[in-house]
């Protein structure tokens, strides 16, 4: 088909359907075209893939048509093996279709680790050690002696172990503590009649800890003289070391 040009309205009427023409090409394709192409307004949201087993993650990735990849993997001791951890792009984000979703999961085997110095360690300070070494919370197992809440020895799976022996990550040692009170059993000593302080260097001296002090101003005795103590001093009588003596003090409690 061919359009006169021979007046200026044939030009202007032939120039009014080429831009005609743009006009229909322009808003096909942005308008018709790319949203068909591109899916558009059929965006899929991303589940929540935290906690779930590998076979659930992509049971549940295949019905919302995605596609998934591991590009991580560590080690988390509460958590089972082999199941989700953490993933990008998170949950609730808006996606296309085919779209890959990126999964960091927990290992299967737990790495090895050397076992941190604990002995001669307080108790919460192992505790706090053990934590920062990928080690669980110990139990505790107390023994007499007299290194009060001091770190004996150190057990896996009842066996003692050494500073420095490898051992799964996650794992759970026993501590074994001291109570404060020996094996070794001694005579009471006699602090009866002896001043305060006479009696706490006594006490201390023979091994043992003062325990409750008692203040009684109704004593005929002179004022800061022990005049009572349990356990008494009778002959024959016997205490482990660590343990508490009571002493009951004349006069008034200082302030």
């Amino acid at each position: 088909m061919k359009i006169s040009t021979n007046s200026k309205k044939d030009v202007y009427t032939h120039a009014a359907i080429i831009i005609m023409l743009l006009l229909v090409l322009f808003f096909g394709f942005f308008f018709v075209y790319l949203p068909f192409s591109t899916n558009h307004g059929e965006a899929i949201t991303v589940p929540n893939l935290k906690g779930l087993s590998m076979e659930e993650a992509e049971e549940l990735l295949d019905d919302r048509d995605l596609e998934f990849e591991v590009t991580d993997s560590t080690f988390t001791p509460e958590k089972k093996p082999l199941t989700v951890l953490s993933q990008y792009p998170l949950e609730n984000s808006k996606v296309k279709a085919g779209r890959k979703i990126y999964l960091t999961i927990n290992t299967e085997t737990a790495p090895m680790i050397k076992l941190p110095k604990l002995t001669e360690m307080s108790v919460k300070s192992a505790e706090q050690q053990l934590l920062v070494s990928g080690l669980l919370k110990p139990n505790l197992e107390y023994q007499n002696d007299i290194r009060e809440n001091e770190v004996l020895e150190v057990r896996y799976e009842g066996k003692k172990m050494d500073a420095g022996t490898l051992i799964a990550k996650g794992s759970k040692v026993t501590l074994v503590v001291g109570n404060g009170t020996g094996d070794t059993e001694i005579d009471v000593p006699c602090v009866e009649s002896k001043n305060f302080d006479e009696a706490q260097i006594i006490i201390k001296g023979s091994g043992l800890s003062i325990g409750s002090i008692i203040y009684d101003e109704s004593s005929s005795e002179p004022a800061g003289t022990v005049f009572k103590q349990q356990p008494a001093c009778n002959e024959g009588n016997k205490i482990r070391s660590g343990e508490m003596v009571d002493i009951w003090v004349a006069g008034k409690q200082p302030n």
